[in-house]
């Protein structure tokens, strides 16, 4: 098996027949149709069913597809990889966020980051936390922040940090007069959820419950940051991480601390396989001075 009877393989699947593989590859139909029969005879089985002059591929070859893909996904990041270092002659570190952190801490240690290495390439992909820890088990990415719900085995990971719940209020809603928000205080007002996974959420109806409320829920989400949005244009009050209320107060929204404390616990996720590189270190150092700095969370 040789990686040019794969890609003829590979090129068939796309484009539906060897004529157009052909053309897609630049070279002939036979030589397609000759890598076909090469391939098959090396993996012992038939990848397409010659019927009325087309090939259509087996179940078999379907199988055998994925595979393939997967592999030429990694090509694809290989060659990416190396016109970066051809282009920018730097470093290049990868990272996905759940969106509470992706648009408040990341971007500013992303910042603080460049001032040490100006050259370095940063790929930021916002996420679920769900998808976050699958992408690092995967190696697609370098570094992962997610919440504390996620699957924590096979991948290494250590606690970024533990920050208390804020309430977040729409502007004129009567509980805007209080300094402080308790369970009781949600019995009957519109609410706005997270994710019925979300640990946070979790710890709010325990509370609720023990205290007799009952919010009256009107909408779920999975991003704090939704939730802000929403208690801003007055659709219900939600308990909602502190890392995502950034410029929400300025437009208006109302945050109070909330009591017993609610906390949202977020991880650091790296690749199994790989040993801290000196990029992923660093930028480990720019989130955590950011988290202290900009952010002054208690963190247990």
């Amino acid at each position: 098996m040789n990686f040019r009877q794969i890609e003829a393989f590979r090129a068939v699947i796309i484009t539906g027949t060897a004529s157009r593989a052909a053309e897609l590859m630049g070279v002939t139909q036979p030589a397609v149709s000759r890598l076909i029969g090469e391939l098959e005879a090396t993996v012992g089985f038939p990848l397409f069913d010659r019927i009325k002059g087309r090939l259509v591929p087996t179940p078999e070859a379907d199988i055998f597809y994925r595979d393939v893909e997967t592999s030429f996904r990694g090509l694809d990041r290989l060659r990416s990889s190396a016109a970066r270092i051809r282009d920018f002659g730097s470093g290049h570190i990868r990272v996905a966020s759940l969106a509470a952190t992706g648009s408040t801490i990341v971007p500013r240690a992303v910042r603080r980051f460049r001032e040490t290495f100006p050259s370095a390439i940063v790929t930021l992909s916002i996420m679920s936390s769900a998808s976050v820890r699958n992408h690092v088990v995967d190696g697609e990415f370098d570094l992962g922040l997610a919440a504390d719900e996620v699957d924590l085995s096979g991948v290494e990971h250590q606690v970024f940090g533990s920050f208390p719940a804020l309430c977040a209020i729409p502007p004129g809603h009567p509980l805007a007069a209080k300094k402080v928000i308790r369970p009781e205080d949600l019995h009957g007002v519109d609410y706005v959820a997270l994710s019925p996974e979300d640990r946070a959420r979790l710890q709010l109806d325990r509370l609720c419950l023990d205290a007799g409320a009952r919010p009256n829920l009107v909408i779920e989400t999975p991003f704090a940051i939704t939730a802000c949005a929403l208690a801003l244009e007055g659709v219900g009050v939600g308990i909602v991480n502190p890392l995502a209320v950034d410029g929400f107060g300025e437009r208006g929204l109302i945050l109070r601390p909330f009591e017993p404390a609610v906390y949202f616990k977020s991880y650091l996720l790296f690749r199994p396989d790989m040993q801290k590189a000196r990029l992923v270190r660093a930028f480990v150092s720019a989130l955590m001075e950011v988290r202290n700095i900009r952010h002054q969370v208690p963190v247990r």
